[in-house]
């Protein structure tokens, strides 16, 4: 039986926008989409949702009563998740798994809630079952009308590439034929950002890119909050109307030194993108979309990995941080928005003020990573569908 999963339809919100016309010409801008916010009592960069996003998310918050009090995090999900299954085809009653996961959940509706429990001394009859972790995949489920497996969790910032690899084992498990998977974040706000302060990696940059992802020289953290909702469709098999196929996944976890730590070399991106690329000839990879978040060791040590699994003949390096910022739990699966993106418009896209690289070939296969607090490392290997050559005509 083969092995290969077809994603078959990708959807996000997210400051690129949410159509994929608009987020392709948005990366090939040298934009980066921040701007400066009033939290944590000063003005703060952050990646808000598109104007168009955002009018997206409140007609759906206001066309059931029931949505009215979920969190921004489960709003994002639904949204991305309503476009997905419409552009695979999908019936909304049809038989599919859903795993959508998140860093950080309900971030602004919990933080609502305490500060009035704390004004008050009591909590809302809400407020437990609209800021469970839970509450994503369930209201997904509810609004899609699905009756397959409903799964929500949190495996820091590399939720949704977990979320992914899960798909992927209950697909192959014949459990399901269908999963839909991905992750969701709304974290802007002013405690999320002070704990990113608190860690001395958050950007106070006035410069033209304030987040300075893939720059491995710079002196200073520069890592920046945004926000958004990505999910893909997977199905089991060759489909026709793939957009990319997941060829090998790899995943690997690292002993701490401390809660927030990753070796000087992150064994664990090691691990685990050896593992993606076991039935793979590395001289195939053409890019790799870096975990990379903007911090000085973060960046680093990932790169040092890269080295030590590719050698001298390194892939077109690149990441998204420096134009969207890290959203957490979402990010995996926006990096790869982006690389399914490279792989259907033969194009890479670089960081504009990192080390110039130069393409020389189609992209077909490209490398995407993700890492979490933890040291929970998932690589996913995705690759282009071919044309099919046409059938010789007998005389």
């Amino acid at each position: 039986m083969s092995t290969l999963i077809s994603i078959t339809a990708l959807a996000s919100l997210s400051p690129l926008g949410n159509d994929p016309k608009t987020i392709w010409e948005n990366y090939l801008s040298e934009n980066h989409f921040f701007s400066k916010r009033h939290l944590d009592n000063q003005e703060t960069w952050c990646a808000s949702l598109d104007e168009n996003s955002q009018q997206i998310v409140a007609e759906l918050q206001a066309s059931d009563i029931k949505y009215k009090s979920l969190d921004k995090s489960v709003l994002y999900a639904m949204a991305a998740s309503r476009m997905a299954v419409e552009n695979a085809g999908w019936k909304s009653d049809s038989v599919f798994g859903i795993n959508i996961g998140s860093s950080r959940g309900a971030t602004d509706l919990f933080e609502k809630h305490f500060q009035e429990y704390l004004e008050t001394g009591k909590a809302q009859t809400l407020a437990s079952p609209t800021t469970t972790l839970g509450n994503i995949s369930s209201w997904v489920g509810h609004d899609l009308q699905s009756t397959g497996p409903e799964i929500s969790h949190s495996i820091t910032c590399s939720t949704a590439l977990h979320a992914l690899l899960n798909g992927v084992a209950w697909l192959r498990a014949g459990m399901v034929d269908k999963f839909l998977i991905g992750g969701s974040e709304a974290p802007l706000t002013d405690f999320t950002i002070a704990q990113m302060r608190a860690l001395k990696i958050y950007s106070n940059s006035e410069e033209a890119y304030p987040n300075q992802a893939l720059n491995l020289d710079k002196k200073l953290n520069s890592m920046i909050l945004g926000e958004g909702a990505s999910v893909c469709c997977l199905e089991m098999g060759k489909k026709d109307n793939a957009l990319a196929f997941i060829e090998g996944i790899g995943y690997a976890t690292e002993i701490l030194e401390h809660n927030i730590s990753i070796s000087a070399e992150a064994t664990c991106f090691q691990k685990s993108m050896k593992m993606a690329l076991e039935n793979t000839n590395l001289e195939e990879v053409d890019a790799v979309v870096m975990h990379a978040p903007g911090t000085k060791a973060g960046d680093l040590t990932e790169y040092k990995a890269i080295q030590k699994i590719f050698g001298e003949n390194l892939p077109l390096l690149t990441t998204n941080k420096w134009k969207i910022g890290h959203t957490f739990g979402a990010s995996g699966m926006l990096s790869v928005e982006l690389a399914v993106l490279m792989l259907q418009k033969k194009q890479f896209i670089g960081v504009p003020f990192a080390k110039a690289q130069q393409q020389t070939k189609s992209i077909q296969k490209v490398l995407v990573n993700a890492v979490g607090f933890g040291g929970n490392a998932v690589s996913v290997l995705l690759s282009v569908p071919l044309p099919t050559p046409p059938k010789e005509r007998r005389l």
